[in-house]
């Protein structure tokens, strides 16, 4: 997530060439083996039930629709409009809400925030996709956007992912077929410290109060067949137990 009009753009063009169908996409996983699987590990947590819930880098829209037949309101945000017109065609009954949002600008998480009020945020892998300048305003945007009542559950790629990306990439056969967009359009995945993610929620001034680690699945596979799986860290969060 960045407030550059270079990484803005980098994601528009990413989302336009994207393959149209669920699952074209590298993270683009079914429900069942996503945000159902979180969602098991955030509910208990959930203070406040009929919050909104706001999927923050919502991508075509695949979780925010399984979402949002399990909260009363949700809306999926994204930095860029091609990903919001694949989201809203998926949905045609408008199960969900979707709006343009750089959660790393300030002016925009605190607008949506005076919209929607406390919400429950749901992120996946968002963070290790930012310019490093850009993850701490994101991380005081979901604080923002979570207020006083709200949770957040947020997974991303753990430090042991990086080498296993980068022994992808430099394959004989070169990187596979749905992470090789990801490079050519300059959204490559930075590597953030298993450490730094606790602290920059710290900084936003939210209290972790669960974590773990799960694998981070994809809808890539190996030459043999398996799919291919990445190590993850979740966490909730909120501003206080």
């Amino acid at each position: 997530m960045s407030g550059s009009s270079r990484y803005r753009g980098a994601w528009e063009g990413f989302w336009r060439e994207a393959p149209g169908e669920q699952g074209g996409v590298l993270w683009d996983a079914e429900p069942a083996l996503t945000s159902e699987v979180h969602l098991a590990l955030f509910e208990p947590h959930v203070a406040v039930r009929d919050l909104p819930l706001v999927d923050l880098g919502c991508g075509n829209g695949t979780q925010t629709r399984f979402l949002a037949d399990r909260f009363p309101r949700v809306v999926g945000t994204d930095l860029a409009p091609a990903a919001l017109d694949r989201a809203r065609t998926a949905d045609p009954a408008g199960r969900a809400g979707y709006r343009l949002l750089d959660a790393a600008d300030r002016t925009e998480a605190e607008a949506l925030h005076e919209e929607l009020g406390d919400a429950n945020v749901y992120m996946r892998g968002v963070l290790h996709q930012s310019e490093p300048d850009d993850r701490q305003p994101l991380v005081d945007g979901l604080a923002t956007l979570v207020g006083e009542r709200g949770r957040v559950f947020l997974v991303e790629l753990a430090e042991a992912a990086g080498p296993l990306l980068r022994e992808m990439v430099r394959s004989p056969q070169g990187p596979p077929a749905k992470l090789a967009p990801v490079f050519r359009h300059g959204i490559a995945p930075g590597e953030v410290a298993d450490a730094a993610v606790p602290e920059y929620l710290r900084r936003a001034g939210l209290v972790v109060l669960a974590s773990g680690e799960l694998p981070l699945v994809t809808t890539e596979h190996t030459p043999d067949g398996d799919r291919v799986e990445l190590p993850s860290r979740w966490l909730v969060a909120g501003r206080s137990g």
